[in-house]
């Protein structure tokens, strides 16, 4: 095959990659399609990457066959054996390995000097910057998820300090589009902006990842698309847009839903101060309930909303909360289920977890479509989600989650909460949900006591 028959090929490969990526996002913006989504887009990925090996003038073949080997390998075995509940982890792992992938495409080609003209090496030099900071602010998200940093690290001037080192940043990137870049320079270029991700992470509360999984993931998508105009990869410029504005949407969706700035998760670092701000406390008491009277409450109801959180996944309950929703259809009991956008880590964590469990995505309602029913409902039971239900986001100013959109289940008739015990939520604030005259607190494992309500159930 002739140079201009094998260019013709790799383009209209690269061309039909890019389709399939766009059409698997599209398809994974549904449910019921995203399955068929992921195996669009993966089939686009083997397209790009055996495409590649017929680029011209490629040789390292077996240092590329044996990073897709290890690469592949690591992905498969580690895909099939995490935990449902470590999901998120492993998205934030994966995705700061895209951002470490296009930064290392960024600092092969620095290094080597083979990047030329202002606006590829300008494109080059950001998209190695971002891509970095997306590696190294993954990371340290991953190891806040993972339990591996306990705390967030916080210190006077922080924010100055970051400021500083963007500034740093910027300045030896510009350095290196004017007049080029010698290698102590580039160097310094990805020390920063390693060093950038990780002090803009570790003062982040746990509360806002769902927002920061997402911020990362769409600069990890424009790191790689910068990447792409770098080596002239028409499927890496598409794909990387793709993701990119995917995750920017995401993102803005995420900081929506907690009615926050983007700016103010980044800097506030309320995920890990809000205990302190109401250290009062809400009025009134914490009344507990007994499993058989919660079972006989929901048995005997018309109409009940389940609303999950991440205290579900923690006890791996979503199985026995889909047997539970079983056993009171089997009774004519209206069932539904309410997730809010940044219900567990991720988003759409609580989907995951009930699509595994076997929901049907006809009784899935996301915020916007459940929230005027809780009125009309016998019985909210909320199974560890905090945040999300608590009622001071509509009433109390000088909380740090007011104007946040909730789920509505305090209107509810009767409210009965799931909880291993009496702490705070993950953002460190006291549920004022919990001590209504009508919310009961059926205390234990969350997948523990779903078993006992549906013995409980099914001997009514």
């Amino acid at each position: 095959m002739g140079t201009f028959g094998a260019g013709t090929l790799i383009q209209a490969s690269y061309f039909i990659a890019a389709a399939l990526f766009i059409l698997g996002l599209k398809r994974m913006s549904s449910p019921v399609t995203a399955r068929s989504g992921i195996v669009w887009a993966g089939v686009g990925m083997v397209v790009a990457t055996l495409i590649t090996f017929l680029t011209p003038g490629m040789s390292n073949f077996a240092l590329m066959t044996v990073a897709i080997a290890v690469g592949g390998g690591a992905a498969w075995v580690t895909g099939r054996r995490v935990a449902v509940t470590n999901m998120p982890q492993m998205i934030a792992l994966y995705n700061g390995m895209g951002g470490g992938a296009a930064g290392a495409i960024a600092a092969v080609e620095l290094f080597a000097g083979d990047v030329h003209g202002t606006a590829v090496l300008t494109l080059g030099v950001l998209g190695g910057v971002i891509g970095a900071v997306s590696f190294s602010g993954s990371l340290i998200a991953f190891a806040k998820l993972q339990g591996l940093i306990k705390r967030s690290i916080r210190f006077s001037g922080q924010n100055l300090v970051n400021i500083v080192m963007l500034a740093a940043t910027l300045l030896a990137g510009g350095a290196i589009v004017i007049q080029g870049g010698s290698l102590h320079i580039v160097a310094a270029l990805f020390v920063l902006a390693l060093l950038l991700g990780i002090t803009m992470t570790l003062p982040i509360g746990g509360a806002d990842m769902p927002v920061v999984i997402s911020l990362y993931n769409a600069l990890t998508g424009l790191a790689v698309a910068f990447e792409g105009f770098v080596l002239n990869n028409a499927a890496m410029i598409i794909a990387g847009t793709v993701v990119g504005a995917a995750g920017t949407l995401l993102t803005q969706l995420m900081a929506k839903a907690m009615n926050r700035s983007l700016g103010n998760v980044l800097f506030s670092g309320f995920g890990e101060t809000a205990a302190s701000d109401t250290a009062g406390g809400p009025a009134g008491t914490l009344k507990a309930i007994e499993t058989a009277d919660a079972a006989v409450m929901l048995g005997f109801s018309e109409k009940v909303i389940i609303v999950p959180g991440y205290g579900m996944a923690v006890a791996q309950a979503q199985h026995k909360v889909w047997e539970l929703a079983q056993a009171l259809l089997a009774r004519s009991v209206a069932v539904k289920f309410a997730i809010h956008p940044v219900a567990g880590r991720m988003p759409g964590h609580m989907n995951v977890l009930l699509a595994e469990a076997g929901v049907p995505y006809d009784l899935i309602y996301d915020e916007g479509e459940i929230n005027s029913e809780f009125e009309t409902a016998d019985v909210a039971l909320v199974i560890g989600a905090n945040d999300v239900v608590n009622p001071v986001a509509r009433t109390d100013k000088s909380s740090p989650i007011y104007g946040m959109p909730i789920l509505n289940a305090d209107k509810a008739k009767n409210v009965i909460v799931i909880k291993r015990g009496q702490g705070a939520g993950f953002s460190g604030i006291e549920n004022a949900l919990f001590y209504l005259d009508h919310a009961r607190m059926l205390y234990g494992d969350g997948q523990a006591k779903v078993a006992e309500l549906v013995q409980g159930v099914k001997t009514l």
